[in-house]
């Protein structure tokens, strides 16, 4: 690194930035970085605590002394700046900060790149420099794997708990080790995407990270940062893209993170009606002050420039909209017009939205926003929250729903699966059955079906099935894909064993040819945002518990007919109107004997009829199989 001298570090203009809150690599200049200060070598050590009366910095190079390395001020911005000689790769350290009433707190660097296994709490000196990326031809053609119009089915995964080593301590796999098991499995699967949860620093492993206390470094649970970039690197080169999940709505209150920082309630709101989430124990941000929405967007730019991440889910957005979110009358301060928006949190996400995808025009963000607010992905000029893309959480409720009933009951709830026909294109839908359905007693996937253990495996063949010919992105969750029986556990690894069973197998297999069939049909993915390439052919044959739809593609040249039958009975001779003459090819029966189905189908073809029906010209007279999904398509050289 060139030399720089200590003063020069952190220039007059770095400061002005970071006050008004438009510097937006702040990681270069606060935390620890190995530098030279007039030819020796060492660390230059910077810590945001404008309320502090006294900031030391203390590690194992001084006996963990608050006294032998007072920091100093950097005028009134509020940083505090030390160089300490010889201090190398790996070192450990922290802030000590005197507060305004002379109590001593020990914090975690918050810009830390690296971090000890918990429960030990302590920051690492690390230089993120020096590693050889070779995921060029990935990150040069990106923008192709993640267009609106591509296909983009994710593999949610925490890889903590995902494969673990048998007889190990702890058991965890390294990064080294995950990034082939886990980047060979979805490359496998077909899956395009992995979402890791949280993989930041984060003291707690119940959390699942998502009680974040390092936002800078990548967990040291499975390796270094430079582990983790190979992590990413590797998936890349399988032709996997890396999406992570973000956590800017709260943080927690560990003693060594952000809470109190200073001794005064820094990141934090101090009134606790804006400050705390009781409900989860954790603190929000204050989204209003310039220095926290410059950490927060300095963050996110961070991991997409240091380690090629493709993309964020951003967790918990409604939390962040909403001032009287999980609390009660009284319990909560209305805005400045009296409503229950967090305006200061809206400008923060159309801000952090408007800088990733400036600085990064080929990576996706991605809402956990569970609310009815208009135009979460919607640009910001057209006066929309600027993210690529929501999670349809109305899908996801909507369907469980309706598919954990009985099928004799079915036919009293079709409109749980019609209603979102009438929102299905307001937003860039993601249908996504994630970590958050198959915990705290909502049981597995598999599990949550009704019937015998074949109508289980059945009715979740159909479930997935709809899923991926329905408009929308994909998103499921790690065990979900072969049928776990239990809810996950993340202590422990996924049951793999049961693929020792060939149903077991079968749906896996059936998930993978899902995921091949998605990608490789431009009509079940071009469209996936576009009502031009989805409609209706009969929505309302609720008596017999049977949907049949359309996709196509915008030019119409690939037409697919899907038609399920959400009951256990076979339905012989069925007539469904098509829009061409000619052969329809059965390209995909989920009942098909070897995803373990009971083989009833339709001989690979049809032809059609002419005979009119559902409004159309032409008709074929087809045998839906028992709690089945079957797609047909057609192309334009049938067409009459």
């Amino acid at each position: 690194m060139t030399a720089r001298a200590e003063q020069s570090f952190i220039s007059d203009f770095d400061l002005h930035l970071f006050n008004e809150g438009n510097h937006y690599r702040t990681y270069e200049k606060l935390g620890a970085h190995l530098c030279e200060h007039k030819g020796i070598s060492g660390t230059h050590f910077a810590v945001w605590a404008p309320n502090a009366h006294a900031v030391s910095v203390l590690g194992d190079f001084n006996g963990w002394d608050r006294n032998t390395h007072p920091m100093q001020p950097n005028g009134n911005s509020g940083i505090w700046s030390l160089f300490v000689p010889d201090i190398q790769q790996g070192t450990l350290y922290k802030f000590a900060i005197e507060t305004t009433h002379r109590n001593w707190l020990e914090k975690m660097d918050p810009y830390a790149f690296a971090a000890e296994v918990r429960p030990k709490t302590a920051s690492k000196v690390w230089e993120l420099e020096g590693y050889t990326w070779q995921d060029a031809e990935w990150m040069k053609n990106r923008g192709k794997h993640q267009g609106l119009d591509k296909p983009m089915s994710v593999y949610e995964c925490h890889i903590g708990s995902w494969m673990r080593q048998e007889g190990a301590e702890e058991g965890w796999l390294s990064y080294h080790e995950l990034a082939d098991k886990l980047g060979d499995y979805a490359q496998r699967m077909g899956f395009t995407h992995v979402e890791l949860l949280p993989i930041c620093e984060h003291p707690l492993d119940a959390s699942w990270g998502y009680q974040t206390v390092g936002y800078f470094a990548p967990t040291s649970r499975f390796g270094s940062p430079h582990d983790f970039m190979q992590f990413v690197d590797i998936l890349h080169q399988k032709g996997v893209g890396v999406l992570m999940d973000w956590v800017p709505s709260h943080f927690p209150t560990d003693a060594h993170g952000l809470a109190e920082f200073d001794g005064t309630c820094l990141f934090e709101h101090s009134d606790p009606r804006k400050g705390r989430h009781d409900e989860w124990g954790t603190l929000v941000f204050n989204y209003s002050r310039s220095e926290v929405s410059n950490f927060l967007i300095s963050n996110a730019l961070f991991w997409l420039k240091k380690y090629h991440i493709d993309g964020f889910r951003v967790d918990a957005v409604a939390s962040m909209l909403y001032l009287d979110y999980s609390r009660k009358e009284g319990e909560w301060i209305p805005n400045c017009f009296g409503g229950r928006e967090n305006l200061e949190a809206v400008d923060f996400i159309k801000k952090f939205n408007t800088k990733v995808y400036e600085e990064h025009p080929d990576i996706v963000t991605i809402a956990e926003e569970s609310t009815s607010w208009a135009k979460v992905s919607r640009p910001t000029y057209d006066g929309g929250l600027g993210f690529g893309m929501k999670w349809d959480m109305g899908w996801m409720h909507d369907t469980l729903e309706y598919f954990t009933k009985e099928p004799i009951h079915r036919k009293h709830h079709q409109n749980d699966l019609t209603f979102r026909g009438l929102y299905s294109f307001t937003e860039n839908f993601v249908l996504a059955l994630s970590h958050d359905e198959v915990v705290h007693g909502k049981r597995s996937m598999l599990s949550k079906m009704p019937g015998d253990p074949w109508q289980q495996f059945a009715n979740l063949r159909l479930l997935y099935g709809y899923m991926f010919t329905q408009p929308g992105k994909k998103l499921l969750f790690m065990g979900c894909e072969f049928g776990q029986w239990q809810e996950w556990d993340h202590e422990s690894s996924l049951d793999w064993h049961l693929l020792d069973q060939p149903e077991h197998v079968g749906l896996q297999r059936w998930v993978r040819d899902l995921n091949t069939l998605y990608r490789a049909e431009q009509g079940l993915h071009q469209t996936d945002f576009d009502a031009a390439g989805f409609s209706w052919v009969d929505c309302n044959d609720s008596e017999q518990s049977i949907l049949i739809f359309k996709r196509q593609t915008p030019n119409a040249n690939e037409q697919l007919i899907v038609a399920c039958n959400f009951t256990p009975v076979v339905r012989e001779n069925y007539r469904i109107g098509v829009p061409r003459a000619g052969t329809w090819n059965e390209i995909l029966n989920s009942d098909a004997q070897i995803y373990g189905g009971s083989g009833q189908g339709n001989l690979g073809s049809l032809e059609a009829c002419p005979i009119r029906w559902h409004n159309q010209a032409h008709s074929l007279n087809v045998k839906l199989p028992p709690l089945g999904i079957v797609v047909f398509k057609s192309t334009i050289e049938h067409a009459s």
